[in-house]
């Protein structure tokens, strides 16, 4: 066997080890997460995601599920990435440092109850660190996908889903499964919901009534000329 064999079964082993792991550990908190998303964000609640690098990718990843569909159709629901605010973080990171180019946002768009899901191979990173205690503050709960226990990341956020695998890559792959597994479940409990329910949930914006505006009067007929 070559070298780049050997490794290339060495990676699928640890893989698959890993997501024994979180089929063991980690399906029923992806589970009750997808049922919290499932009352939160019909009724008009959003989620917030951010990650640094291929992390950042998979926040992407997941807000796309979100506001684009998972697999059946469905209506779109409010997902921002905010890695992918480009702008915003040239000049956060410009204007205040690298460290704040989540927490600003989280200040800017998070209300009380949305969610902010963070997603760090090594939960190490300072700008998420910042990120979660911004969001703590304002009333979100905030969710961490990780490597292993311990880190900063995962203590400081309300609930978090460690993924025990020794590479950065592995840990990665694994983020991808459970996000899938996170928009399955979402999927499955909107399903489920009383469509009544629904409904009557569906006015109601952030807390806040939506305005319904009236639809304008015609426009009475212009008079018309005589000779």
């Amino acid at each position: 066997m070559t070298e780049p064999h050997r490794a290339a079964h060495e990676h699928c082993r640890s893989l698959q080890d890993a997501l024994d792991r979180l089929r063991e550990d980690g399906l029923d908190r992806l589970a009750a997460w997808g049922e919290h998303l499932a009352a939160l964000l019909p009724a008009g609640g959003r989620l917030l995601a951010a990650g640094n690098g291929g992390s950042a990718a998979q926040a992407q990843h997941l807000t796309a599920e979100l506001v684009g569909r998972y697999r059946d159709e469905r209506p779109a629901y409010s997902a921002i990435a905010l890695n992918a605010e480009t702008s915003s973080l040239t000049a956060i990171g410009n204007d205040y440092g690298y460290e704040e180019v989540f927490a600003r946002q989280v200040a800017a768009h998070g209300r009380p109850g949305d969610v902010l899901v963070l997603m760090s191979t090594s939960g190490r990173s300072p700008n998420l660190l910042a990120a979660a205690d911004t969001a703590r503050g304002a009333g979100l709960p905030v969710w961490a996908m990780t490597g292993p226990r311990p880190n900063p990341l995962a203590a400081r956020a309300d609930e978090a889903l460690c993924i025990d695998a020794p590479a950065t890559a592995t840990v990665q792959e694994a983020h991808l499964v459970a996000l899938h597994l996170l928009c399955e479940a979402f999927d499955a409990a909107v399903a489920g919901r009383d469509p009544a329910a629904a409904d009557e949930a569906a006015p109601v914006r952030r807390g806040r009534p939506v305005a319904v505006r009236p639809a304008p009067a015609p426009a009475p007929a212009p008079a018309r000329r005589t000779a």
